[in-house]
């Protein structure tokens, strides 16, 4: 197999570059679709059941029906990473609603496509764990909640590449959105959390970010530690004051975040978010112990 990665499709495995859907999905035409990003690690997947209950529950609210019970994804899943040449990588766990006439009406589209891919992904290298990544707050707001509810994880990331072009341009890792209101939401593909006297606060789901997992797991590890955790809104101001700041994902795990606009945090990274990443390099060895 490629060292690019791996795709199931059509009850296939083959590799990546050789995976192709039809012009006519409106995945690709319309964005229309949701998706999961899943760690494995010892060709283990890394919390698969609360990805799986989040796949379902983005489908069940853009009415799309997936194509597989979730025991013949758990199945077709492992065998995706059995067949993966590394024993760790990052899964992207596609459903679209399949091919259909030009036009955005979905209900032409009758079959939904299943796709998972296996391939790396590194999201932060060494020294950006060692010394933390810049970021900047965009002047691109993230889509309104009462909009398009943040919990669904749809294949439509526009808002998101929007804000990533700006990052760019300003020469900086990442950026921040914010909500109509001038609230913190979340960064284009993680979550966003401060400390602040000990403290760890994240944004809500209400205020426009994505009810991330590993934020879930890292609120979890948090209050196992005995560290204070708030679920609240924050605005710029309170980005800025911080003692800390770090992101979260799937993909990202833990990055530290060293300045925003141009206003550097006293440490990076700092305790808080040293002993979080030990936690949560503890819960991937857990893993092992499980093997």
């Amino acid at each position: 197999m490629s060292t690019e990665g791996i795709c199931w499709i059509n009850n296939d495995i083959i590799p990546l570059q050789n995976a192709c859907i039809s012009v006519m999905d409106h995945g690709l035409l319309y964005g229309d679709g949701v998706f999961e990003g899943i760690r494995f690690y010892n060709n283990k997947l890394f919390l698969l059941e609360p990805h799986l209950k989040r796949l379902e529950a983005s489908a069940s609210a853009i009415a799309l029906t997936l194509p597989k019970k979730q025991h013949e994804l758990i199945q077709i899943l492992q065998t995706v990473v059995n067949a993966y040449e590394s024993h760790q990588g990052y899964i992207r766990l596609i459903v679209t609603r399949g091919k259909g006439p030009l036009g955005i009406n979905p209900a032409p589209c009758k079959q939904p496509e299943l796709i998972i891919i296996a391939s790396p992904l590194t999201m932060s290298d060494e020294q950006a764990q060692k010394k933390g990544i810049s970021c900047i707050i965009a002047s691109t707001r993230r889509i309104p909640a009462d909009c398009l509810d943040p919990r669904i994880k749809s294949l439509n990331y526009l808002n998101a590449i929007m804000a990533r072009i700006e990052a760019n341009n300003a020469g900086v890792e990442e950026a921040l959105m914010l909500n109509q209101q001038g609230l913190i939401t979340e960064g284009t593909v993680d979550n966003v959390f401060i400390v602040k006297d000990e403290a760890l606060y994240t944004t809500p789901s209400i205020d426009g970010s994505l009810a991330g997992i590993t934020r879930d797991l890292i609120l979890k590890l948090a209050a196992s530690a005995r560290i204070t955790t708030h679920i609240k809104s924050m605005a710029p101001y309170d980005i800025y004051a911080a003692d800390e700041c770090f992101l979260s994902g799937t993909g990202a795990e833990l990055i530290p975040v060293n300045e925003v606009d141009g206003r550097k945090f006293d440490t990076c990274p700092g305790p808080i978010f040293k002993q979080l990443k030990i936690l949560y390099q503890n819960s991937l060895k857990q893993i092992n112990s499980d093997l």
